[in-house]
């Protein structure tokens, strides 16, 4: 057990020697815009043991966001824009989730048992709530803060990816562009998306913004106000590098105009 703090007292997550719980990367972007990408990795704190689950599991859709981190790594550098992506698994704690939700921490996903997130004591919790989600927002909320401060209000997009079928229901969309009152970006988005006939384009699909907001968009975007969108990629579609990058393309062709809006780039108060 690492005893960083000098306290011997309460359970730490991460060693000295393992990754931080965030990566920016283009910290002084180009442009005032900054993606973020919460489930970008499967990677679990040595401490926890896997949490008990097979590598094979780890490279389940549960564990990550399947093909994210390749897409929102070149969508950041097409539009000139700053990124930050989570570094653990999802499945540690949800990083897009209220740490209220019961979602925050699973025991099973998808029909999954999670050994290791079973009985876990308030300590265990307080630990992955103090060294990954706090650590990870406070970067997203230092990060828009130098970007307002060096480029003025900055937009917000948020890249998540989705199965193509959850239980026996199929997900036809290709895209979903997600949003919940502030429509600056998803708006227009969809329209430019749509005249695309090639391209099956979900509004609030494969879930509805309004009914289940994620708690980064929500907090580092809707509640202060910024332009934001939260976009859900088909993972079958990004599994590959190259449909990664393909789609990466594809959604930077869509949102540069939309970008280059000068008229974009203020705080709308909310409600």
């Amino acid at each position: 057990m690492d005893t960083r703090s000098g306290h011997t007292d309460r359970p730490t997550l991460l060693s000295i020697d393992e990754t931080p719980p965030y990566e920016i990367d283009n910290p002084d972007p180009q442009a005032p815009l900054l993606l973020v990408c919460d489930h970008a990795r499967n990677t679990i704190p040595r401490v926890l043991n896997d949490l008990g689950l097979d590598p094979i599991v780890l490279g389940e859709h549960i564990a990550l966001d399947i093909g994210c981190e390749t897409l929102a790594r070149r969508l950041a550098r097409l539009l000139q824009g700053s990124l930050i992506l989570g570094r653990f698994s999802r499945l540690v704690i949800d990083l897009n989730r209220h740490l209220s939700d019961s979602t925050s921490i699973v025991s099973s996903a998808d029909g999954t048992l999670v050994p290791g997130n079973l009985n876990l004591t308030t300590a265990q919790r307080s630990c992955r709530t103090e060294e990954v989600f706090v650590p990870y927002h406070n970067a997203v909320s230092a990060q828009v803060e130098h970007i307002r401060t060096t480029q003025g209000t900055p937009a917000l997009i948020a890249v998540h990816s989705f199965t193509p079928q959850l239980g026996c229901e199929n997900r036809p969309w290709e895209v979903g562009i997600l949003w919940v009152d502030d429509q600056r970006i998803s708006q227009p988005l969809l329209h430019s998306m749509r005249r695309d006939s090639d391209l099956c384009v979900g509004d609030n699909q494969p879930y509805d913004a309004r009914e289940q907001v994620g708690y980064t968009i929500e907090t580092h975007g809707g509640a202060v106000g910024l332009p934001h969108v939260l976009i859900e990629v088909r993972q079958d579609l990004i599994q590959t590098e190259s449909g990664a990058l393909a789609w990466a393309e594809c959604l930077a062709g869509h949102l540069a105009p939309i970008l280059a809006q000068p008229d974009l780039y203020h705080r709308r108060v909310p409600g």
